[in-house]
């Protein structure tokens, strides 16, 4: 199927077209320092000789740096470490002193099982490499056997966090021989879990001192804005950034696609801007692709829509060849691993034609051959929609990439702005390694693995001290001539979730049989499963029968109530610290800490049919206080009273509040389940109307501040995408969250506009 024929046979759905001209390759030869041996591996592969910047890069390692490679999807960045990996194999013997003779290891780090598995897959054939993966997957013979004998170590920052660091004294003939610490798909690391993985990076590094070798670090991504800073960022060493991408790749069309409106209407006859669903849409796209004989991988944010597009699609095939149904699949978490690795043959192989994922395959999984991938909604950065549409062409070949938006504020800003899409670079990696509530509990477990000393301190960060100081007080640690120790009984790694910094999450028992269902985040856990809610597991409906929040357990049966729950709650939030602040004219916008108080109050029952509200109950829950970041803006009284009336300022600014959370994204590395937001017509701290962005984890993620760097370009988007979408009276395209506390009540799309007008009219350029 030729792209063109797609496009031109949707021209009403399809609002821009970017193609992408084909690039020939830049050749040079291997560096003098890998050895005929290694080059012949490769060589067998087709690599007779190196892109240039692969070259550059083992130059840099040649040279003793450490090294960060930023060039784009497919463009053999697993060559530079693999390469420069057998190399320190091959060489032998490493150490100096005490430590000399060690055999030498290579740890390899991925942020997914997945990668980690097909990375092991694609390790070339070499009698020296002993190479294994360590991972929740594993039996306790494959962990010994790797722990013994494995040179080449695949793994994750959890596993290292939990499982490997705590036990550095069994594993220290892998730490102690460590030549090259590989982490790949290094801007996958945002938010708070960079943040904690940044101190996991810096304990292991000071593991391998202590256990006698200092190994290189090769960090890479296809999608980085400043790969040096983030390198040092994330190991608090300097790295030589490779940025010029010397890889061929063939002629990529990319499409962004709006589905088109239902054609419903408002009692005064206009459109109510109420559009198709982006699941249905992208099902009848994959299922004519697939029907053409296009390989074609499709991107859906949630487990339940990869589902949902899979089995439309295979609906839609059995009505025009039934051959075809069973060449669709699903990938998802939650799969058994050899059903993963299945998929993933099938998929390789082309037996399976089209396949539907979550961001399980958003990595760098080798899925060469493909035609065709379709992202369904804006995956929430640049940088991550470039790694899902750069799963198409990685032979080399020509390829399709469609964008089909979801209801969402920033799909709808996106698809009719698509400078925002390709005339940007892709967002800064934004993670705040000194976040005391990361950085304490890493503080914690580096002295139960190894006590700290003063020397140890700055590799934490300029807030080690007072983190320390602050854990001695509470006698978690205590000091004694050798350094802090550890107090405690149980492991200081608990005290980390690397994925969540909410809390220890909530257990979801089924009541009838006490089997474990799953487990949800603390800080979620009071909206979705409090006493009545519906909680749908893997395509399994539940009804929670009691929350135990002392206990951190919910009482599930199973169920098929016909209906839906949507927790109601009371915010509010109060500024204990103004830490940056700018005036524009009648308007400030302020940094800074704030306590955010938040009580789940009710519940509303909505009809699986058509949406209906059936009932509201109350609920007597806990009042919940995080401790956070935010970004503010205020607006002088009188500019307020001579904008809008007063009855329609509350739903104004909580539209704008909404919008502006939406949009966000489109300038950071979050997701808009990051962050929070209050709204208020006249703030007690401020004496102003103020709207407040907070981030959603204790201590900030660094979003609200990457949210004040660029104030007067967020709001500037906010207000253009609200006052351009085509409905009434505000929808999810535009200022109504699937989130909102509030029941998205009240809201004014037309005032929200007239009150950014106001903000935006002293702001700087």
């Amino acid at each position: 199927m030729d792209p063109a024929d797609l496009i031109e046979r949707h021209a009403d759905r399809v609002t821009h077209v970017q193609r992408i001209a084909a690039r020939p390759a830049v050749l040079e030869p291997w560096p003098d320092g890998i050895r005929s041996t290694v080059r012949e591996l490769f060589a067998a592969d087709g690599v007779a000789a190196l892109w240039g910047h692969q070259a550059e890069a083992l130059r840099h390692l040649e040279a003793g740096r450490d090294v960060v490679v930023a060039t784009g999807t497919a463009s053999g960045k697993s060559l530079v470490f693999q390469a420069a990996a057998l190399e320190a194999l091959l060489r032998g013997r490493v150490g100096s002193g005490l430590h000399a003779g060690r055999r030498p290891t290579v740890l390899y780090l991925a942020p997914t099982k997945a990668l980690a598995a097909d990375q092991l897959r694609r390790l070339p054939h070499l009698p020296e490499l002993r190479a294994a993966t360590v991972d929740g997957d594993n039996s306790r013979e494959e962990r010994d056997w790797a722990r013994g004998h494995a040179n080449y170590l695949l793994t994750n920052p959890d596993t290292l966090h939990h499982s490997i660091l705590p036990s550095h004294e069994r594993w220290a003939r892998v730490i102690g021989g460590l030549t090259h610490v590989v982490v790949d798909e290094c801007h996958h690391y945002r938010g708070v879990f960079g943040a904690h993985v940044a101190h996991v990076l810096r304990r292991l590094l000071r593991l391998c001192a202590h256990h006698g070798s200092s190994p290189q670090v090769v960090l890479t991504s296809a999608t980085v804005a400043d790969p040096a800073d983030v390198a040092l960022r994330l190991t608090g060493r300097e790295a030589a950034a490779v940025v010029d991408d010397a890889s061929p790749h063939g002629t990529r069309t990319i499409a962004l696609w709006e589905p088109p409106l239902l054609g419903g209407t408002t009692p005064e006859g206009e459109a109510d801007g109420i559009r198709r669903s982006a699941t249905t849409e992208a099902a009848g796209l994959l299922a004519d692709l697939v029907a053409g004989g296009v390989r074609t991988l499709t991107f859906v944010r949630s487990r339940r829509g990869a589902e949902t597009v899979a089995t439309t699609a295979q609906r839609l095939l059995r009505e025009v060849d039934p051959d075809l149904v069973g060449r669709v699949a699903t990938y998802r978490g939650g799969y058994l691993p050899e059903e993963r690795r299945e998929l993933e043959q099938r998929l390789r192989s082309g037996d399976l034609l089209g396949l539907a994922t979550t961001s399980a395959l958003e990595l760098g999984i080798d899925v060469s051959g493909l035609d065709a991938v379709l992202s369904v909604g804006f995956p929430g950065t640049r940088a991550g929609l470039q790694q899902q549409l750069g799963r198409a062409g990685r032979t080399g070949g020509d390829a399709l990439g469609v964008l089909v938006a979801r209801d969402e504020p920033i799909d709808a800003y996106l698809v009719h702005h698509p400078e925002a899409l390709f005339d940007a670079p892709v967002e800064a990696t934004v993670f705040d390694p000194d976040n005391p509530y990361v950085l304490g509990p890493h503080l914690a477990a580096a002295a139960h693995e190894l006590p700290l000393t003063e020397a140890d301190l700055p590799l934490f960060g300029p807030h080690a001290a007072e983190g320390v100081a602050a854990l001695e007080q509470a006698g978690w640690l205590r000091r004694r001539p050798a350094g802090w120790f550890w107090t405690r009984r149980e492991r200081a790694s608990s005290l980390a979730d690397l994925r969540s910094s909410g809390g220890m999450p909530v257990q979801i028992v089924e009541g009838a049989s006490g089997r474990l269902v799953g487990t949800v985040d603390a800080g979620t856990a009071d909206t979705a499963v409090h006493d009545g809610a519906v909680y749908v597991h893997q395509g399994d409906v539940y009804v929670v029968d009691e929350y135990d929040v002392e206990d951190a357990v919910a009482v599930v049966r199973r169920d098929d109530p016909h209906h839906t729950t949507q927790a109601r709650s009371v915010t509010d939030i109060a500024i204990t610290e103004v830490e940056r602040s700018v005036d524009w004219g009648s308007a400030t916008v302020s940094f800074g800490s704030v306590d955010v108080s938040t009580q789940v109050v009710a519940f509303l029952r909505r009809s699986t049919e058509d949406h209906r509200v059936l009932g509201e109950e109350p609920l007597d829950l806990p009042v919940r206080t995080l401790s956070t970041k935010a970004v503010w803006w205020t607006l002088d009284p009188a500019v307020v009273d001579a904008t809008l009336d007063s009855t329609v300022v509350p739903g104004a600014a909580h539209a704008a509040e909404h919008a502006s959370i939406g949009l966000l994204p489109l300038l950071a590395t979050c997701d808009r389940w990051d962050l929070g937001g209050v709204s208020t017509a006249l703030h007690p701290d401020t004496g102003r109307l103020t709207v407040f962005v907070h981030d959603g984890h204790p201590g900030g993620a660094g979003f609200a501040e990457r949210g004040y760097d660029v104030a007067a370009r967020w709001l500037r988007t906010t207000r253009d995408a609200i006052a351009e979408c085509p409905c009434r009276e505000g929808c999810p395209a535009c200022v109504v969250s699937p989130k909102c506390g509030n029941g998205n009540e009240p809201l004014d799309k037309t005032g929200a506009v007239a009150l950014l007008d106001a903000l935006l009219a002293g702001a700087a350029d």
